[in-house]
Order: structure tokens, then C-alpha cells, then sequence
């Protein structure tokens, strides 16, 4: 990113404001904001030509090893743009060795690849863990008279529930009356002999 001379300018001025602030004038202001904005379209017309430069490397590499001159050219403008090589284009490099530009591209990427893989190893030698659970908790749970014991006598103070007794037999009621039990005769009443025959007298 290159500045203008009147660029130039507005960021000195804005430089000394911030280093010894006072009256500021609505030029001042509208210069700076202006510059504002022009960092802002910079950023991301930036950012819009790397998406664009990525996209073609990509295609390019897909297409390997017809297209290795427009490979090697778009992987060193990448490179200049801080782009750091995946593993995807070493393995294009390894493949394409034969070819002096590629062998110098590939000791190139294989340095930054190194330098990427140092960084990552001493920021998290850097970086302590948090402890799950504070050490002071850690010792009242491991106590006899900790935490985990005062649950326990919480647990053991809470009084037994009752257990539901069973629905009674229904029982018959003595006061009902009870149903007669019908005799013999009754269940088979007798049949009366049929009538004999009139007789007719002349």
C-alpha cells in the first residue's frame, strides 16, 4: 500500500493530533476521516485481489503440470503477498523438482513451512491451560470434611418417603342382607298329570 503526497500530509497531521491533542479544526477532521475511508477501500480492495489471486493458484495447481509457468508465477506473487504454502503446494513442488524454478520455489516454501510449524510450537509452549477447577475446591472435595461430605450428611438428614401401603380388600358388609337361597322345588317345580280324556256317551 503506497501513500500520496497529500496522504502523506493528512497522516502526519493526524500523527501530531494524536500525540498532542487540542483544538482540532473541521478540516482537519474531514481530512482524516476522508483518509479513513480511503484505508478502509484500500483494505478491502486488498483483500478482494487476494481472494481473486488464491482462486487462480488453485486452478492452477489443479491443472499441474500443463500449466507449472503460470503455477510458479502466480505461487511467487502469492508468496510476496504473505502467502503461506500449504501442503497441497509442496507436494506440487516435490512433484515438479525436476525444473530449477521449482526446486527454488520449493526450498523457499519449505523455509516458511518451517518457520510456521516453530511459531505454532512456541506459542503453545506459551500458552497455560486453565484449571478446570480452582485448586481450593479441588482440596475441599478431597477432605474428609469437604464438600463431598457435607453432601453426603445432607443426603443422609433428609427423612426417608413413605412408602404407600397397599388399597384394602374390599370386605362384604355384614349389615346387607343376604339373598335366600332358593329350595330344590323351586329351582324344579312339579308338573301336574295331564287330564284324562272326556268320554262321550251315547
Amino acid at each position: 500500500m503506497a501513500f500520496g503526497a497529500e496522504e502523506l500530509r493528512v497522516l502526519r497531521r493526524a500523527l501530531a493530533l494524536a500525540l498532542h491533542p487540542g483544538r482540532t479544526s473541521a478540516e482537519d477532521v474531514q481530512d482524516c476521516l476522508r483518509l479513513a475511508e480511503s484505508l478502509d477501500e484500500a483494505i478491502h480492495e486488498g483483500v478482494r485481489l487476494r481472494a481473486f489471486l488464491l482462486a487462480d493458484l488453485d486452478r492452477y495447481r489443479a491443472a499441474l503440470p500443463g500449466t507449472a509457468a503460470g503455477y510458479f508465477a502466480l505461487l511467487e506473487e502469492a508468496l510476496g503477498a504473505a502467502y503461506r504454502p500449504v501442503p497441497d503446494d509442496l507436494a506440487a513442488l516435490r512433484a515438479l523438482r525436476g525444473n530449477p524454478r521449482a526446486a527454488a520455489l520449493l526450498e523457499r516454501c519449505r523455509v516458511l513451512a518451517e518457520q510456521d510449524v516453530r511459531a505454532r510450537f512456541a506459542q503453545g509452549a506459551r500458552r497455560v491451560p486453565a484449571p478446570a477447577v480452582p485448586p481450593a475446591r479441588t482440596r475441599l472435595l478431597a477432605l474428609s470434611g469437604g464438600a463431598a461430605r457435607r453432601s453426603e450428611d445432607a443426603a443422609d438428614k433428609q427423612p426417608p418417603k413413605p412408602t404407600p401401603k397397599p388399597a384394602p380388600a374390599e370386605r362384604p358388609d355384614p349389615a346387607a342382607p343376604k339373598r335366600p337361597i332358593p329350595t330344590p322345588g323351586e329351582v324344579f317345580p312339579r308338573r301336574k298329570p295331564p287330564a284324562p280324556p272326556h268320554q262321550l256317551v251315547c
